[in-house]
C-alpha cells in the first residue's frame, strides 16, 4: 500500500457506496478504489493535479471524474453515510478560515460566488462546522472568509437533535439561542461582553468543545484543506468532505 492510500478496511467501509457497481447503470467503475486513492494523493499532498502519480491513471481523466463527483454530490453522500454512528450528546459549531492561494481567484469570472473574500488574512474561503461530542465532523458549510461565524449556525443545526450544543463567544445571540432552546437542548455558550445581562453557561461541558478545534487540526493536515487551491467552490467543498470522511474512516 502506497503513502495517502486507503487500507483494506478502509476501502470496505465505503466500497459499496460509490457509483459505477455491477447493478449500477452506466459504466462499471472497476478502478474506483485507484481513483479515490489518486484523489486522496492530491488531498494530502496539495500537488497540482498535473503532478499527479503516473500509477493513478492519466491526470487530466481523474480530475475530470472527480470534478463530476463533486457536482453529483458523490463525495458529500458518502460522508453523510458514514456519519451515522454518531454521538449527540453534545453538538459542537465553530469555522476556521482557509487562506486562498492567488490561483483560486484565477479563471473566467474570478472569484465572484466561488466562495472567496477578503479578510484580515487577505484572500480566504471560510468552513464551518457541526461536530458531535467526539469532535467528528458531521456537517458543513462553506462561504467567503469575512462571513460572520454565526451566519451558517442555522442550517448547521437544521434538524439536529443533540442535549447541548456548544459554541464560542462569537455564537452568543439571542436568535441562535431561542433556536436552540426551540431542539430541547441547552445552549452552552459564553456571553460576549457587551452583553448587559451575562447568561450562564455549563463551563464543565465546555470544556468539550476543545475537540472540535482538535478536529480542524487533524483536517489541516491535508493540504488542500489546509490551503485552497480551486478556484471552483464545488471542488474546494468535495474536498472538505473527503478529508472529513477520512476522519471518521480512522
Amino acid at each position: 500500500m502506497k503513502r495517502y492510500e486507503l487500507n483494506e478496511a478502509q476501502w470496505a467501509k465505503i466500497a459499496a457506496l460509490l457509483p459505477g457497481k455491477a447493478n449500477d447503470p452506466g459504466r462499471t467503475g472497476s478502478d474506483n478504489r485507484l481513483f479515490v486513492n489518486g484523489c486522496l494523493w492530491v488531498l494530502r499532498s496539495g500537488a497540482h493535479w498535473c503532478d499527479l502519480p503516473e500509477r493513478y491513471g492519466r491526470w487530466k481523466t481523474v480530475h475530470r471524474r472527480f470534478s463530476r463527483w463533486c457536482h453529483s454530490g458523490v463525495w458529500e453522500r458518502v460522508f453523510d453515510t458514514l456519519t451515522a454512528d454518531r454521538d449527540n450528546t453534545y453538538l459542537m459549531l465553530d469555522s476556521t478560515i482557509v487562506r486562498a492561494h492567488q490561483q483560486a481567484a484565477t479563471g473566467k469570472g474570478g472569484p465572484k460566488d466561488q466562495a472567496l473574500g477578503r479578510s484580515r488574512g487577505g484572500l480566504t474561503t471560510k468552513v464551518h462546522m457541526l461536530a458531535d461530542t467526539l469532535g467528528r465532523p458531521l456537517r458543513f458549510r462553506i462561504t467567503a472568509g469575512q462571513a460572520h461565524d454565526i451566519t451558517a449556525a442555522a442550517d448547521l443545526l437544521k434538524g439536529q437533535k443533540a442535549k447541548a450544543v456548544l459554541a464560542d463567544k462569537a455564537y452568543d445571540s439571542n436568535d441562535l439561542r431561542e433556536l436552540i432552546a426551540g431542539m430541547k437542548a441547552e445552549a452552552v455558550i459564553p456571553s460576549k461582553r457587551n452583553r448587559k445581562v451575562f447568561i450562564p453557561h455549563d463551563k464543565a461541558a465546555y470544556k468539550h468543545r476543545n475537540q472540535i478545534e482538535r478536529c480542524f487540526g487533524r483536517m489541516k493536515h491535508f493540504r488542500r484543506f489546509a490551503t485552497r487551491y480551486d478556484r471552483r467552490a464545488s471542488h474546494f467543498t468535495g474536498f472538505v468532505h473527503l478529508a472529513a470522511a477520512m476522519i471518521w474512516l480512522r
